[in-house]
């Protein structure tokens, strides 16, 4: 049976206007999709569309993506504002007809921090969880081990400075243009998915929810501060990208600590280029690679090892009381959701207890 079309939906909360993005009927089974960085709720369509109409699916666009409100993000707070605005949506029973419902929450690659924090902060509110090639619980890149232990005293080599200037002048351009590698098409279809084919006739409409990204120092890439540190910067204060930055956002503990543990379920793909040990978005990766020039050495700066890490904390967590299951999808990359729906949408049914077809 086909689904319900999706409706967008624009409110206040949390002091922002958001938009959101919903689908089936108000009692279905509550279902929370959290987008990445650099997307909006535009990315979760194709996966919309194959989910069975007993779902009730609410998908937001995250402050400063997609139609919602270009507000700041305070980088200091990790990704609390995120959080913070999502959690704001949970109280409006108009999205899921009751103020007290717990979603199965789905968080993809930045979404996936986003969906960690919520349960941190929120734990009454969430029901399970589904994360999609999920930033690490210590944060993207600066640390040095499975215990998220810093590569330096300042997380030097993460944050706002280290995204590509080209890429972020085009994306506030609105180039849908080819020609260079730091296109957010060519981006798009090299580092967001392994083979650029499964975007399929999506591909635009997934450009178009990546090219909806604001970009300055108040959101993406955010702000830098210098360091006396390889490669010579460390986070700033403000935006997305230092949100992200080990400095802001580190929930291991806190993850591991909460009172009440909703099962968890991680999805990924072994051949992800941007959440990997072997990451082509880590600063000391790319060092190691001789791509970025002066690098200390393995001893001094070693790449972050983000599945590692990963792994580890929810093995404490499922130590903990917990549970936890890990699902690696071969030839997949950085968004299991487009590239390998079936499985994926077999993972999320599995969590809300709906058959799969």
């Amino acid at each position: 049976m086909p689904r319900v079309d999706t409706e967008q939906r624009t409110v206040t909360a949390n002091g922002i206007i958001q938009a959101v993005r919903v689908a089936g009927p108000p009692d279905g089974i509550p279902v929370l999709l959290i987008h990445g960085n650099c997307s909006s709720a535009l990315f979760w369509e194709p996966l919309v569309r194959r989910l069975p109409p007993t779902l009730r699916v609410v998908a937001p666009d995250l402050r400063g993506y997609g139609a919602s409100e270009t507000a700041p993000v305070d980088a200091t707070r990790g990704l609390r504002d995120f959080s913070d605005d999502v959690a704001a949506l949970l109280d409006d029973p108009t999205f899921f007809g009751a103020a007290d419902a717990r979603p199965v929450v789905v968080g993809h690659s930045l979404g996936g921090g986003v969906a960690m924090r919520l349960l941190v902060d929120h734990p009454h509110r969430v029901g399970a969880l589904l994360l999609a090639a999920p930033v690490s619980p210590y944060g993207f890149g600066g640390t040095r081990d499975l215990a998220g232990t810093p590569t330096t005293p300042d997380f030097a080599g993460t944050g706002g400075g280290t995204a590509n200037r080209d890429f972020v002048a085009r994306l506030a351009a609105g180039d849908r243009g080819t020609e260079a590698q730091t296109s957010p098409l060519a981006v798009l279809r090299a580092a967001y998915v392994a083979d650029p084919a499964s975007l399929g006739s999506d591909e635009e409409l997934l450009l178009d929810s990546l090219l909806s990204t604001a970009t300055g120092d108040d959101n993406y890439p955010g702000t830098a501060a210098a360091s006396e540190n390889w490669p010579g910067m460390a986070p700033g204060e403000r935006g997305v990208l230092n949100a992200l930055a080990p400095t802001w956002f580190r929930l291991a503990d806190e993850l591991v600590a909460v009172a009440d543990k909703p099962p968890v379920t991680w999805v990924r793909g072994d051949a992800d280029v941007i959440v990997s040990d072997t990451s082509l978005f880590d600063l000391a990766y790319l060092g190691s690679l001789g791509v970025v020039p002066g690098w200390p050495g393995e001893a001094d700066c070693p790449p972050q090892p983000m599945v590692g890490q990963t792994r580890a904390v929810l093995e404490r967590y499922a130590a903990a009381g917990g549970t936890y299951h890990e699902v690696v999808l071969p030839g997949c990359g950085h968004s299991p959701h487009l590239e390998r729906p079936a499985e994926f949408v077999a993972e999320l049914l599995a969590l809300t207890a709906v058959p799969a077809n």
